[in-house]
């Protein structure tokens, strides 16, 4: 699973609760990236072909607690990196996790709203957009604003989740084979990770699509990590779930989420991980 919710916090959610919020998707976030790693820097080996020159300016859209940030830090030594996102706690947490000197005085941070407009930060020639264009109102709108705003020659890459990713065998020695199976589905109907095919609306918005991939990983057994991982990610889905599922399958997912069981999450030897990201890359003509 993945964090369903929107990388900016609910406009009206109390402040208290929107922290809290806040902290559990930064560490969700921070462990797909930390897991992933490997994946994500595959996908900048097939983007950085088609960047054009060294890039001065790199947006990260909707960049969280910062983990592409940094890594396109790294993969840009010479570039700045502007961070972008509606919610001033994670981009609090992205400062303080910045990384030495040379990387984090090149991460300038800006709190913007993009369902209202394109901040002004100057021209652009890298724009790197992860799970985050699919949770705007006006995703279009957005596009159009962002090709006004680039280089000529720039490059726009979109990254999205091409499934939600697994965790659990088929059959967990708890319940009925399958659970994981029918909480994706569940999700799904939910609309979680839902998003369009974006070639036909990146080029709508007059870019010119460099190309498309899938990049993917299976790992069994499952990297360090992959249980507090997935711990995080079915607990964020639980609301959904709870009112979906059947009782049986709600009591088995309750035993995955005991922290203290010997078949929980946190403690099994026997998960795996299967996770994939589809990308898109377009330069603006």
């Amino acid at each position: 699973m993945t964090p369903h919710a929107s990388p900016h916090p609910t406009a009206g959610r109390h402040p208290h609760s929107e922290r809290h919020d806040d902290d559990g998707l930064a560490e969700l976030l921070e462990l797909d990236a930390e897991i992933l790693g490997p994946l994500l820097e595959e996908v900048l080996d097939w983007v950085a072909p088609h960047v054009r020159g060294a890039p001065r300016t790199v947006a990260d859209i909707g960049a969280g607690t910062g983990p592409g940030s940094r890594l396109l830090g790294r993969r840009f030594p010479s570039a700045q990196i502007v961070a972008i996102d509606r919610s001033a706690s994670r981009l609090e947490r992205l400062r303080a996790t910045a990384g030495a000197p040379g990387l984090s005085d090149r991460i300038r941070t800006v709190q913007a709203d993009l369902d209202t407009a394109w901040p002004e930060i100057g021209a652009v020639d890298l724009a790197w957009a992860a799970s985050s264009l699919h949770e705007l109102a006006a995703p279009d709108r957005l596009l159009r604003e962002l090709h006004a705003r680039m280089r000529p020659g720039g490059l726009l890459v979109v990254v999205e989740m091409d499934a939600l990713p697994r965790f659990v065998p088929e059959d967990i020695g708890i319940g009925r084979p399958g659970l994981e199976r029918r909480c994706h589905e569940v999700l799904a109907r939910a609309h979680w990770n839902a998003f369009p095919e974006w070639g036909p609306r990146l080029e709508e918005a007059g870019f010119r699509l460099a190309g498309r991939r899938r990049f993917g990983v299976e790992a069994r057994p499952a990297p360090p990590g992959t249980g507090r991982w997935a711990h995080h990610s079915f607990r964020r889905a639980l609301p959904v779930l709870a009112d979906r599922l059947a009782a049986d399958d709600l009591l088995a997912l309750e035993h995955l989420l005991t922290e203290d069981a010997p078949g929980g999450l946190l403690h099994r030897e026997d998960l795996v991980l299967r996770a994939g990201r589809i990308v898109w890359a377009a330069h603006r003509a």
